[in-house]
């Protein structure tokens, strides 16, 4: 960037080199809840067509599946309940108008409605939210803004990020454990309580979903934020629970850093006996459980290698508070 000045006859030419500057905190309430989660997606979502006596009557509409309706008739929808209401309305014509989104563009299209006694059938198969479980990273006691999972919230038909209109984590405790085998991953099993609301989800990205946290947290639990680049092979951890809401310390060696990957950061291998005995290594529900080292909140656990769940993926913890700006 270049800016010119003049002064009398002469110019003076200023240079002003180009710096980001983050504003998130540098410490850390040091996560490892496990937390209910629930997404609303941003419209209607189609994860798939159904024939209609025998023909998928919808099939030459070009909706697919991984498409956001967003209007019928020009009537804005948001849930599954509004776009039946808007079908029905509509129950003695043919076809209606819909408006849907498929990536960043906004498509219009005609799609068939088939009466059956008194019974609407478009051929399509929608959702409007997605829930499961995983795991509270860290909130910044700043702005008590959370973060969680290290990875996004995924369309399970397309595998696509999913686009949310908003959502809400939760408490919740662990009921059961799935432990990992070789070319298998487990899984955690767990109950989340909704009238018990953590916090609010405002972000869903490849780097983790972020919103506004609004219970009291343990603030012997803040941390320092170590940077990437001072990252250590060798010795951490990571806080998880595996048992109703216990959240534990268990040790984990960092083999190897990557500073090119932009979300596979961390690679390491769990080394605590009791983690390794009752889970096998890394399981589904664990994305998000923070990383520790040098009492430093370095990251958070993100995959694992499927062909040896004693070894998993982290992402920088640095990079999950960008994408959250």
């Amino acid at each position: 960037m270049k800016t010119k000045r003049m002064l009398l006859t002469f110019f003076l030419s200023i240079i002003i080199p180009f710096c980001e500057v983050f504003a998130y905190s540098n410490r850390l309430y040091v996560g490892g809840e496990n937390i209910g989660i629930e997404v609303k997606t941003k419209g209607v979502l189609v994860i798939g067509l159904y024939k209609v006596n025998n023909t998928l009557i919808n099939e030459s509409s070009g909706i697919t599946k991984g498409d956001y309706i967003t209007k019928i008739n020009d009537i804005e929808i948001k849930n599954i309940e509004e776009f039946s209401r808007e079908i029905n309305k509509n129950k003695n014509n043919d076809e209606v108008l819909v408006e849907y989104r498929r990536g960043n563009s906004i498509n219009k299209t005609n799609i068939k409605l088939y009466k059956d006694n008194d019974e609407i059938k478009t051929g399509l198969y929608v959702k409007d939210s997605v829930s499961g479980i995983g795991t509270l990273t860290a909130i910044d006691p700043s702005n008590n803004k959370f973060f969680a999972l290290g990875h996004a919230v995924l369309d399970s038909s397309t595998n696509n990020v999913l686009q949310i209109d908003d959502g809400s984590i939760y408490s919740s405790y662990i009921t059961g454990i799935n432990k990992s085998s070789d070319g298998n991953p487990g899984e955690k099993y767990g109950e989340s309580n909704i009238e018990n609301k953590y916090g609010i989800i405002t972000g869903n990205t490849n780097k983790g979903i972020f919103g506004s946290y609004d219970k009291s947290y343990d603030s012997n639990r803040i941390l320092d934020i170590k940077e990437s680049d001072e990252i250590k092979l060798g010795k951490a951890s990571i806080y998880t629970v595996i048992d109703k809401d216990e959240i534990k310390e268990y040790s984990i060696n960092i083999d190897s850093i990557s500073y090119n990957d932009k979300l596979k950061n961390i690679l390491f291998t769990i080394t605590d006996k009791e983690l390794l005995e009752k889970t096998g290594g890394i399981i589904q529900g664990m994305s998000g459980s923070p990383i520790v080292q040098d009492n430093k909140i370095i990251g958070a656990v993100t995959h694992v290698v499927v062909n040896d769940p004693t070894r998993g993926y982290g992402i920088f913890i640095t990079t999950m508070l960008k994408e959250a700006e």
